[in-house]
């Protein structure tokens, strides 16, 4: 096991549900990033990895909604998913640096809103309906890396 992998691990273990959604908006965010640098090198074979390892997280993150407890707020997030998605496909057809520049704007948006849910999950008795609207089994905190996917970071 390298470095960056132990180090990803351990902080895994100890995050909440939130926590760990944070991180893969962060992680859409720096693929994004690279995309556009792609874009700007005309770097296909990377644009095409990174818009590809995006559209698995949104899957996951897609796949781990609980619309029983999430309600509006869960059905809002898949929209926003299959949104974001239909968005990465034409971003790999019909490359622009302006079209990864708004996606991740739109990505850096609802990250502060789960910033805002962390903030309030951790004051005493106050729960966002968005912490309730994504569920995630034991697996996914247990540092395995595996979920119901089968998505590692």
């Amino acid at each position: 096991m390298n470095a960056q992998q132990l180090y990803r691990e351990s902080g895994v273990l100890g995050a909440s549900p939130v926590q760990l959604v944070i991180r893969l908006y962060e992680k859409m965010i720096d693929d994004l990033r690279r995309v556009s640098d792609a874009i700007e090198k005309n770097d296909i074979l990377l644009r095409t990895d990174r818009i590809k390892h995006t559209i698995v997280i949104l899957g996951h993150l897609e796949s781990s909604l609980d619309f029983e407890k999430g309600g509006k707020v869960a059905r809002d997030l898949e929209v926003l998913y299959k949104n974001l998605r239909s968005r990465l496909l034409h971003l790999q057809f019909h490359p622009s640096k302006e079209g990864a520049s708004k996606i991740i704007t739109d990505l850096l948006t609802v990250r502060s809103a789960w910033v805002q849910v962390e903030r309030a999950e951790s004051a005493p008795a106050t729960l966002g309906a968005a912490a309730s609207a994504v569920s995630y089994g034991s697996d996914a905190a247990d540092g395995s890396g595996s979920s119901n996917t089968g998505w590692q970071g």
